[in-house]
């Protein structure tokens, strides 16, 4: 399985959130005080994971910014979660008729343990999980989560230790919400797992018995644990945006069939699927959706007493599922293939199950189709892989998938940006908000190459439409006092860079920008304060660096000026302007009598 995944090491970092956890964020380079302060007080991008962001800080304390390293620890972690998978399937095989058979019990029970564990592991909806540096937090998360219901089952084994394997169970949950709150569906899981195949719960009395008592208080410490850990989940989700009840129910269907679908039929996967500018719980999408769904829970109903374990599974996917639908949360997209990766576990167990109820009747034909199921999930997943090997070609994966897509529009549109091709880029700007005329990262990106053609009267328009539909947005407002300044405008300017900056203390760019203007304004010291700030917030800044520089040789301080522009030199080898300024100032300190 690891094997599988070495293609992913070559991968670098996406410009889809991992530029603003990793490229542009300093906070969590490194594992000394300051560091571990900002990892256990950050909401960074709506998300409280203070292990996953140390795990993090290892990485690059190991690699630095090489992107190989992050790869390599995702992909570990993965393999470990796939080890973890079969010894549960191990487990809870023992439990039911699966090990039972003429084949012989534990031979059984081995074989459709690895097949579960495989089917988990190898499917291709596992690759976003994995391949995305920013996603470190399902593949922590699952860990520790899997152990942590390991370990309870372990804790009910006659003739253990009870309580050791207890605290390590309780211990281990914790450390996986403290690496994604996904996990607090833990104890709903145990619960479940505790009427099937356990049989310790349920039944005409089994609700209220003594031993469904210490059930009940066994799982207390887990209920307690989630309900603080959803509470500052909460928190993070406070300003999305929210649906009708209508919208919640038809989207969270729609959420649970395509991720049945996807699991089904693993092709035309996408980094994302965008939600709908207009929820509208009549289309025929969300109506095929409530088919599907309503069916799957009937059908999963009536056999609860010849095959209970298929009722159980499509009641646990349903629960494990239910925090990344959107009758809990909703945001830019209706559904992901990360989101699957808790949930994989249950169609590995099914596919195991059903590998050993045909492996009686026919072995070898079983193994056969097995072989042939892995073998197209590797094939499926090699190539999901190379789709997250750099931003280029995951944005023209999704574009591929769905050309109306804003928000590979607009990431589209970014990536030739960068190549100097502001019009077209323009063009893909517009597209995306043709499609969302609300996306405020459209409006914002826009601007800015409109901006740079000079347009910038269009440019202000679309910040200020930007602000208007999110006063949050600190990119809004800093671009906004770069517009200005190129009007003229520069005492203007000011108060959006001190806007952005109460937004976001750590928006390096509006620092930059504000010293720019001071030095404008030919207030050079209180300019160098601001692009001191700036490479505190981010060390590698070449363009803070480089106005430094501008605004010591404006004082005449040539030497140190010298000493800055060398500085960008070795970040940016081939900029000739800082070359041409270094010459300069290295002249002017000659002509001066400065020395080096």
């Amino acid at each position: 399985m690891f094997l599988l995944y070495l293609p992913a090491l070559r991968d670098g970092f996406v410009s889809w959130d991992d530029e603003k956890n990793f490229v542009q964020n300093t906070h969590y380079r490194g594992l000394g005080l300051e560091q571990l302060r900002w990892m256990w007080t950050t909401f960074h991008l709506g998300h409280y994971v203070p292990l996953s962001w140390m795990t993090l800080g290892i990485d690059y304390t190991l690699w630095g910014m090489n992107p190989l390293g992050y790869h390599l620890t995702s992909a570990m972690l993965h393999a470990v979660n796939a080890a973890l998978v079969y010894l549960l399937a191990v487990r809870l095989f023992s439990a039911t008729e699966v090990g039972a058979g003429p084949t012989g019990e534990q031979r059984l029970r081995t074989l459709a343990s690895i097949v579960a564990a495989l089917v988990f592991a190898l499917h291709p909806l596992r690759v976003e999980s994995v391949a995305w540096v920013t996603e470190r937090r399902d593949v922590l998360c699952f860990c520790f989560a899997a152990g942590s219901v390991l370990a309870y089952l372990r804790h009910l084994d006659r003739g253990v230790r009870p309580r050791r394997w207890y605290v390590m169970a309780i211990v281990l949950f914790a450390a996986s919400l403290l690496s994604k709150g996904t996990a607090v569906v833990l104890p709903a899981v145990l619960v479940l797992l505790n009427i099937y195949p356990l049989r310790r719960l349920g039944g005409i009395s089994g609700w209220t018995t003594p031993r469904a008592m210490r059930v009940y208080r066994d799982l207390a410490p887990f209920a307690l644990l989630a309900l603080a850990a959803s509470a500052m989940t909460l928190v993070a989700l406070q300003h999305m945006d929210q649906l009708t009840v209508g919208g919640k129910l038809a989207v969270s269907a729609y959420g649970l069939w395509l991720y049945v679908w996807k699991t089904l039929v693993p092709t035309r996967l996408s980094p994302l699927y965008p939600m709908p500018l207009h929820v509208d719980p009549s289309a025929a999408r969300f109506l095929v959706a409530y088919v599907v769904v309503i069916g799957l829970s009937v059908g999963a109903w009536k056999v609860r007493r010849r095959w209970p374990g298929i009722t159980m599974a499509w009641v646990a996917f349903v629960v494990i599922t239910l925090p990344m639908l959107g009758l809990v949360q909703n945001g830019p997209q209706i559904a992901a293939d990360r989101y699957t990766y808790y949930a994989g576990p249950v169609a590995g167990l099914l596919a195991g199950a059903a590998f050993a109820m045909a492996f009686r009747r026919n072995a070898v034909a079983s193994i056969a189709t097995a072989g042939v199921l892995i073998a197209l999930l590797v094939s499926l997943t090699w190539r999901q892989i190379g789709v997250w090997h750099d931003s280029r070609s995951l944005w023209s994966h999704a574009l591929d998938v769905d050309s109306t897509s804003a928000i590979a529009l607009n990431n589209w549109g970014n990536l030739i940006a960068a190549d100097g091709r502001t019009e077209d880029a323009i063009g893909f700007y517009r597209r995306a908000l043709e499609q969302s005329p609300r996306y405020v990262d459209a409006h914002t990106d826009l601007a800015v190459a409109l901006a740079r053609e000079g347009s910038l009267a269009e440019a202000i328009t679309h910040l200020e439409q930007a602000l208007a539909l999110d006063p949050t947005a600190d990119d809004a407002e800093n671009d906004l006092g770069v517009a200005l300044v190129q009007q003229g405008h520069v005492n203007e300017a000011i108060p959006h860079y001190q806007r952005a900056l109460e937004l976001d203390p750590d928006n390096a760019d509006a620092q930059t920008n504000w010293g720019n203007a001071l030095v404008r304004l030919g207030r050079q010291s209180e300019a160098i304060e601001h692009y001191q700030a700036a490479i505190r917030a981010r060390a590698d800044n070449a363009d803070a660096e480089q106005n430094w520089g501008v605004a010591l040789a404006q004082q005449g301080r040539y030497a140190e000026a010298a000493r800055h522009f060398e500085h960008v030199l070795a970040l940016r080898p081939n900029q000739s302007e800082t070359r041409s300024y270094l010459e300069r100032v290295n002249a002017l300190a000659r002509q001066h009598g400065t020395r080096r």
